[in-house]
């Protein structure tokens, strides 16, 4: 049985917590928040994806609101760290120095600077360092991901992604409204496609961004070409400038030479592939959630099952180099080369 800890009680904390607690190999055995109150009102927290509502039953958790006691004290195998951003890197170090295998968040760090410290702590202690850019584990994407690489219906030849969102104003002491501390919409929305986009075709040779700053006094809308060597279009749309009435959309449509694959949260069907021939269909995909494989993912590897390499620290860091650029380009008018 892994066991595991959790430090923040968010809505990051508490979908970690739901996904720890389905699994059959895994344990959460004390929980970490500053903030008392989080763990009498557990219900108040909520996100742009379902699967953190309702109350939870803490009764038989040891609950701490100093890190390094509930570190010191507990037996842990593996940690989830569901700050904000700019605290990444302080407590994933600290966890990995006490000998605890991380699973930290996303986005890695503000800065490559703060990944590389999070990646060479990582080495150091010989422990596993996974990054929560949870769109490499999430169904549809996956099955997105299989379609071009057996180029079932034939070579991809335009994708693109949108992720739009209500501006966030639940975050502890409003942490995502401070460009300083969670980078803007480009660097903890749209990271998610970022990240989807060089897992797949690996890092564009350069981007071109037009984007748009926001409440956060960062880039909180951005639009992105990646640039490849061939002729395919890839573009990404982030952003959460939206009104509160909005929702949420996350959605990809991928024009193949045989079919339109098309997936949108806000439709029904969601998922369609539209072939050239035939009717549309909804194909089979992976049970559960990004959340959920992602999680069930760290637990199996640190239980020391064999596991395939879908997200590594060192990609996580390229991915916040590939937003940065994106950033650049955006704040310049003109192409960024990666």
């Amino acid at each position: 049985m892994v066991k595991i800890g959790i430090v923040g009680l968010g809505f990051m904390g508490k979908m970690h917590y739901g996904c720890y607690s389905s699994l059959d190999n895994a344990k959460i055995i004390a929980i970490c928040d500053i903030d008392e109150n989080r763990f009498k009102n557990t219900g108040e927290t909520a996100g742009n994806i379902a699967g953190a509502e309702g109350e939870l039953d803490l009764s038989d958790k040891t609950l701490y609101t100093d890190f390094d006691e509930m570190v010191e004290k507990e037996d842990l195998d593996g940690i989830s760290i569901c700050l904000p951003t700019y605290l990444h890197p302080e407590y994933t170090k600290k966890a990995l120095k006490a000998g605890l295998n991380v699973l930290c968040e996303k986005p890695m760090a503000l800065s490559t600077e703060l990944c590389e410290e999070m990646v060479a702590a990582a080495n150091d202690a010989g422990k596993r360092l996974q990054i929560g850019q949870c769109i490499r584990f999430w169904p549809e994407y996956v099955k997105l991901k299989e379609m071009i690489e057996s180029k079932e219906y034939g070579e991809l030849k335009v994708l693109t992604f949108q992720r739009l969102a209500l501006t966030p104003t639940t975050g502890w002491q409003n942490w995502y409204l401070d460009g300083n501390k969670s980078g803007g919409a480009a660097l903890d929305l749209h990271i998610h496609d970022s990240d989807f986009v060089q897992y797949v075709f690996g890092m564009p040779k350069a981007v071109v961004t037009t984007g748009m700053t926001g409440p956060t006094g960062d880039y909180d809308h951005m639009v992105t070409q990646y640039r490849y060597d061939d002729d395919k279009v890839i573009t990404a749309e982030g952003g959460w400038m939206m009104q509160a009435s909005w929702g949420f959309e996350m959605s990809f449509n991928a024009v193949f030479e045989k079919a339109t694959v098309s997936f949108d949260v806000t439709k029904d069907p969601m998922f369609r592939v539209c072939p050239a021939d035939g009717d549309q269909f909804t194909p089979d995909v992976l049970p559960g959630t990004g959340y959920s494989q992602e999680i069930a993912h760290f637990v199996n590897a640190i239980a020391g099952e064999d596991v395939p390499e879908i997200t590594t620290s060192q990609a996580s860091k390229e991915s916040v180099r590939l937003v940065l650029a994106e950033k650049e380009s955006a704040k310049t008018g003109s192409k960024v080369e990666l």
